[in-house]
C-alpha cells in the first residue's frame, strides 16, 4: 500500500509540474498577419522561471500555407530570455499554429492563429469598406425619419415592416451584448470553439442597439402623426407571435439548464434572419397596390443598397485576399442575406424611379410641398396622400 501511494504521490507530483511547465510559456501575441513571401516573427517566453527545461515543438495545421523557422527548440530551465520564432507566408489562407512538449502534450497557451494575405492593399481596401457600410447603414434610418417628421404623415410607410423591424434589432441587439458582455456567454463559446475570435465586437453591438433607437423613433412618430388608418396586420402579429413562441420556449428552456443560454442568443439571431428575409415584402406590396412609393424613403433603400453592396465586396476581397471562398460559398447564410437586400433594394428603387415615377409627389416623396398650378389653391402634400389612398 505504502509503494502505491508513494508511485501515486510520484506521478501526481510529474503530471502537476508538467502542468506548471506549460502554463509557464506563452506567446507575445496570439493572431499574427503576414504577406505572401515576407517574414513576421513572434516571441516564446516564460512568464516566471521554469523548472526544469521543456522542449517545445510547433505544430501547423496547413504545411504548405507557411514555414517556422525554428520549428522545434528547447527552452533552457531558469531561462528569462527569449525564442524568436520566423514566419514566412507561403499561401494564402488561414492557420492555426499550436505547440506540443517532447511527452507530445499539449502546450496550451503557445498557440496562434496566421493569416497569410495577398496584399496588405487588400486589407487596407476591406477595412475602408467595412467602416464605409458601417455608417451608410447607421445612417439609413434617418431619411424616413426625416421625410416622417416634415410631412407630420407616415402615410406610405408600411407599419409591418416596422414593427418587424424592432422586433429583429431587440433580438439581435440582445445576441450582440451578450457575447460582448457577458462572461458566461464567453466562456460557453470559447468551450465550443478553443482559440476562436469573439464573433461579436463593439461595433456590431453599437450598430444594433443604435438601430433599435432609430427604429422606436420611427414607432413613434406612427403613434404620433397623420397615418390614415394604417395599422399592424394580423398576418404580421402572426408571425410575431410564432417568433414569441420560439423565444419564450428557448428562454424558459435555458433557465431550465436544458440548454445553455448561449443556445437562446442563437435562437434569436435564427430569428433575426427570418425576420430579415421576410420584413421587405410588406412595403413592396403595399407599393404595388397604392401604385405609389410616396412617404417611403428613397434615401433609406439608397443608403441600404451602398451599405450591402458594399459587405458583399468585402467579403469577396477578404476572400481572394485570405484565399477564404468557403466563408462565402461553404456558409452562405451572410452573403445571401446581404445580397438577397440588395435585391429588394434594387426592386424598390424600380418601384420609385422607373414603375411608379409619375404617382409620386410632384417634388418627390421627401419633399413637404408640391408645385403649385397657376391660379390654383397649393394643395397639402399629405391631404393629397389622403385623397390618393
Amino acid at each position: 500500500m505504502n509503494t502505491f501511494l508513494l508511485a501515486l504521490l510520484f506521478w501526481a507530483t510529474v503530471a502537476l509540474g508538467n502542468g506548471q511547465t506549460n502554463r509557464g510559456l506563452t506567446v507575445d501575441s496570439h493572431d499574427i498577419t503576414v504577406l505572401l513571401n515576407t517574414n513576421e516573427s513572434f516571441i516564446v517566453f516564460a512568464k516566471e522561471d521554469l523548472t526544469e527545461p521543456v522542449s517545445v515543438r510547433l505544430l501547423k495545421e496547413h504545411d504548405d500555407h507557411l514555414s517556422l523557422d525554428p520549428e522545434s527548440f528547447t527552452y533552457p530551465a531558469g531561462a528569462t530570455g527569449n525564442q524568436t520564432v520566423v514566419i514566412t507566408g507561403l499561401r494564402a489562407g488561414y492557420v492555426a499554429v499550436t505547440a506540443v512538449d517532447g511527452s507530445n502534450e499539449l502546450i496550451e497557451d503557445v498557440y496562434l492563429r496566421v493569416t497569410v494575405a495577398v496584399s496588405k492593399g487588400l486589407i487596407y481596401t476591406s477595412i475602408v469598406f467595412g467602416w464605409v457600410y458601417f455608417v451608410a447603414w447607421s445612417v439609413s434610418f434617418y431619411p424616413q425619419i426625416w421625410i416622417n417628421f416634415r410631412r407630420k404623415s407616415v402615410e406610405g410607410l408600411n407599419f409591418d415592416f416596422v414593427i418587424l423591424n424592432i422586433v429583429g434589432f431587440t433580438l439581435y441587439s440582445m445576441f450582440n451584448c451578450g457575447l460582448y458582455f457577458f462572461d458566461t456567454m464567453q466562456d460557453e463559446y470559447e468551450s465550443r470553439h478553443p482559440r476562436g475570435l469573439n464573433p461579436v465586437m463593439l461595433n456590431d453591438v453599437v450598430f444594433s442597439l443604435h438601430a433599435m433607437f432609430a427604429t422606436i423613433i420611427t414607432i413613434v412618430q406612427c403613434c404620433i402623426y397623420e397615418r390614415a388608418g394604417q395599422r399592424v396586420s394580423w398576418t404580421a402579429y402572426s408571425l410575431l407571435s410564432v417568433f414569441g413562441v420560439v423565444v419564450v420556449v428557448s428562454a424558459s428552456l435555458a433557465a431550465a439548464s436544458v440548454i445553455h443560454w448561449l443556445d437562446f442568443l442563437y435562437y434569436c439571431s435564427y430569428v433575426k434572419l427570418a425576420i430579415t428575409i421576410i420584413k421587405y415584402v410588406p412595403q413592396a406590396l403595399m407599393n404595388y397596390r397604392r401604385k405609389s412609393t410616396a412617404g417611403w424613403s428613397i434615401g433609406n433603400i439608397l443608403l441600404d443598397f451602398t451599405g450591402g453592396t458594399l459587405s458583399m465586396l468585402q467579403m469577396i476581397l477578404n476572400g481572394f485576399n485570405y484565399d477564404d471562398w468557403a466563408s462565402i460559398f461553404g456558409d452562405p447564410t451572410k452573403f445571401g442575406l446581404g445580397l438577397f437586400s440588395v435585391l429588394f433594394d434594387v426592386f424598390f428603387m424600380l418601384q420609385h424611379y422607373v414603375f411608379y415615377r409619375h404617382s409620386r409627389e410632384s417634388s418627390n416623396s421627401d419633399l413637404t410641398t408640391v408645385t403649385e398650378a397657376p391660379n390654383q389653391t397649393p394643395i397639402e402634400p399629405r391631404h393629397e396622400t389622403s385623397e390618393k389612398y
